[in-house]
């Protein structure tokens, strides 16, 4: 088949491939806008990849949870938003993804997670809370706040409130399982 454009045509640079890799579904409210100081808001507490992407997706839930718009849905206000909360290097790997290959919330917070929390920190983690034990001349309070501690740094860690207090439990020295044992009764 023959090429009909002209040398000119053929030189000029493609307009192809400047998608984004988030896809926002239709917007079906009227005059529908974000406004600055939510953009504002969200771009106070940008991730740079040094922090722990769960707390920024805490942050940014919470954020965007405080703006609601009849016939908005609030996963289309967090899609919209979060390349803002975005900086660096971080934004340069959102930059980097397919055009269009993140089509829901789910599918951003997945890629998200997986990129900038690896399997390997959520198996060391797990590890770390299935091994956890007080140390010597720990108190009970603070072996506590530091198993929780060690929960909230892996919130897919998969463990069963029973299996968490059973792990806790076992890892107590004997003068705090005594204790426990004489409190429940």
């Amino acid at each position: 088949m023959a090429d009909n454009r002209t040398m000119a045509q053929m030189l000029q640079a493609p307009i192809e491939g400047y998608e984004d890799a988030i896809v926002v579904p239709p917007i079906n409210a009227n005059n529908f806008e974000l406004k600055q100081t939510l953009i504002n808001l969200v771009q106070s507490n940008q991730f740079t990849g040094k922090q722990d992407p769960h707390n920024h997706f805490r942050f940014f839930n919470k954020v965007t949870s405080m703006f609601r718009l009849p016939e908005v849905p609030n996963t289309s206000i967090k899609l919209l938003l979060f390349p803002f909360s975005l900086e660096g290097e971080v934004r340069t790997w959102l930059d980097k993804e397919p055009p269009r290959s993140i089509l829901t919330w789910d599918d951003l917070v997945s890629k998200f997670i997986n990129q900038f929390f690896p399997p390997l920190k959520t198996t060391y983690l797990r590890n770390e809370i299935t091994t956890f034990h007080q140390k010597p001349n720990e108190t009970f309070n603070k072996a506590w706040e530091r198993f929780k501690g060690l929960l909230r740094q892996c919130p897919h860690h998969g463990f069963s409130e029973l299996h968490q207090l059973d792990t806790f439990y076992n890892s107590l020295n004997t003068n705090d399982q005594d204790a426990l044992d004489s409190a429940r009764g």
